[in-house]
């Protein structure tokens, strides 16, 4: 919603940004400097001119401008640097109103990122430049940058978190160049000043990272600014958190530093602040003892507990990744899919809207030579023809209309008539079978009384039947025996049925018994693998069974032991003679196990 009341030299920049090309906006913008200028500082007009400036989007206007690359503005970094000075002064102070969510939750961390951005931009081409006087600018460009986001950060100190965790602020904090150091730590100096209570809420490899990088610059950097500048930043987190104290005094990473600031050289410039560090890492010693002890118990719990997530996140790491890849390719599916059916609804609008104008255009067309070509007397019939043609059309549409929304009103009573049709036409075909049921199961009433007339020509029909079919004369005592004979055969083919389903069945029970032993003797082991009982399961329980396997175990040791001479008349097929009393000898001892009592 627009303010009443607008400032007209607003009204009119945002006039001329609207009307203007791309390239000349960011020159256009600059006014808004002249403009704040000249209003008092403090004052409730100048919070009126943020507030305008802010809902006719020419903050958005100068954040656009600042995400564009610097070779394609006028101006270069120049016109940059004055921006990102106009975004901050109107950033501070400033109430959005209604707007306020969007204002603190989008508006503001996407100012402070491009002015990291725009940072790490100057510092690529402060590296990059040859001439000095190429570089003095740059540089007081970056200064400037800087500066912009040092007042942002001080008008809104909810953003000191999002830039600490930042890793456009961790790549200026690491640079190698003296000049570049050196104002990022001043930064850094400054944000710490403001709240450095925001330190300890950001995430701890960011922490560690930016600790990190002040002990290098502090210990490895020959420059003593940027030195002295690190010494203050350590000395100041030291004092003021005492879990950053702990963690310089008792982690791992840090062991060690005392003797490192020891042995650094005491100048005039930081010597103080140098020793005041070493005395707040210096504890005594039973405190010391006490602490090692204890960071010595929480490195353990740390490891076992380090190591049980590390070797559950290695079991899942497989299914993870697999799910992982399925819902990224399903969502990239899905993106393309619904994609695809924007562009299609968007080319399907399109056409229609095309089709629809062409359409109006020839009948507007078409009107147009039609009045052309009548005569002017018979322009007044021809539109009242047009009229009724059109009034026809509206009454075909709306009749239309109306005969489909009475359709859809008796749609249900339809389905249920047509449900009804069904019920009755299931119902009169169970009747009628009901009806055909009773007629064909009805009792016998008698036949009907024969006339004279039907009796004689129903006589004269059998006589005739009988003399072209005359049967054959058979005696009294022929037909008994005839009968007693089929009964006899008959009585014969039941015993004899009877005798053969006994003896099939017989039959059936020696196969299967026969199919069991051959399944058994197949699964068998050798004799040489064979343990425990396992030899008593193939006895056999019929007495000719065990009477001829033990003929054939017999004939065979003959066959094995009889000398060479004996066997020369023999052939493969021939069997051997054994008396029965050999047979009988071993019977009862080596099938006891397997028979039945006599």
């Amino acid at each position: 919603m627009k303010p009443a009341g607008t400032d007209p030299r607003i009204l009119s920049l945002a006039a001329e940004v609207a009307k203007s090309p791309e390239q000349n906006v960011p020159v256009i913008l600059l006014k808004l400097k002249e403009i704040i200028n000249n209003t008092p500082l403090g004052s409730s007009e100048l919070k009126k001119v943020k507030q305008d400036i802010y809902c006719y989007d020419l903050i958005q206007y100068c954040l656009l401008v600042l995400s564009q690359d610097s070779s394609r503005i006028q101006g270069g970094w120049s016109t940059i640097s004055q921006l990102t000075q106009i975004l901050s002064h109107c950033c501070v102070g400033l109430e959005p109103g209604e707007d306020g969510e969007e204002f603190y939750k989008e508006l503001l961390p996407s100012a402070a990122e491009n002015f990291l951005i725009l940072g790490r931009r100057l510092q690529t081409c402060f590296i990059n430049a040859t001439k000095g006087e190429e570089q003095d600018k740059l540089l007081h460009f970056f200064q400037i940058v800087t500066d912009s986001l040092f007042w942002l950060l001080g008008g809104h100190v909810q953003l000191i978190q999002n830039v600490l965790q930042s890793d456009h602020f961790l790549h200026l904090l690491q640079t190698d160049n003296v000049q570049i150091g050196a104002s990022v730590m001043t930064l850094l100096q400054n944000i710490l000043q403001i709240n450095s209570g925001n330190l300890l809420k950001i995430e701890g490899k960011a922490l560690h990272s930016i600790l990190d990088e002040i002990l290098f610059k502090l210990l490895s950097t020959p420059s003593p600014v940027i030195r002295s500048t690190a010494t203050k930043l350590l000395l100041v987190l030291a004092e003021s958190h005492q879990e950053i104290l702990i963690l310089l005094r008792l982690s791992a990473c840090y062991k060690g530093l005392r003797s490192l600031l020891n042995k650094q050289e005491t100048l005039t410039e930081f010597s103080r602040e140098l020793r005041q560090l070493v005395d707040l890492l210096t504890p005594k010693i039973h405190q010391e003892v006490e602490e090692q002890k204890l960071h010595k118990a929480a490195c353990l719990i740390q490891a076992y507990w380090k190591g049980f997530q590390t070797r559950k996140r290695l079991k899942k790491l497989p299914s993870a990744v697999i799910a992982l890849q399925r819902s990224f390719r399903s969502k990239r599916t899905k993106m393309m899919l619904e994609l695809n059916r924007q562009k299609e609804e968007e080319d399907l609008r399109l056409k229609l809207q095309l089709q629809r104008q062409r359409a109006m255009r020839l009948s507007r067309e078409s009107r147009l030579n039609m009045l052309e070509i009548i005569h002017p007397g018979q322009v007044e019939k021809y539109n009242r023809e047009m009229e009724e043609k059109s009034a026809l059309t509206i009454q075909k549409h709306w009749r239309g209309y109306r005969e489909r929304k009475n359709f859809r009103q008796q749609r249900p009573s339809l389905t249920e008539y047509k449900a009804a049709v069904t019920l009755q036409r299931a119902v009169l075909k169970f009747l009628a079978k009901c009806r055909k049921k009773k007629k064909l199961f009805a009792s016998w009433h008698g036949l009907q009384e024969l006339t004279d007339a039907r009796r004689v020509e129903l006589k004269q029909q059998v006589d005739d039947y009988v003399k072209r079919h005359p049967c054959s004369q058979m005696s009294e005592t022929a037909s008994r025996e005839l009968h007693a004979q089929a009964q006899e055969r008959l009585q014969h083919y039941f015993m004899g049925r009877a005798i053969e389903e006994r003896a099939q069945q017989h039959r059936e029970a020696l196969m299967a018994q026969i199919s069991t032993n051959i399944e058994q003797l197949m699964k068998a082991p050798s004799l040489k693998e064979a343990e425990g009982k396992e030899p008593e399961q193939f006895l056999s329980r019929s007495r000719p069974v065990a009477a001829k396997a033990k003929q054939a175990h017999l004939t065979t040791l003959k066959h094995i032991q009889a000398p060479w001479w004996k066997k020369l008349g023999e052939e493969p097929g021939d069997e051997v003679d054994v008396p029965k009393d050999e047979l009988s000898i071993d019977l009862g001892m080596l099938f006891i196990g397997g028979t039945k009592p006599p």
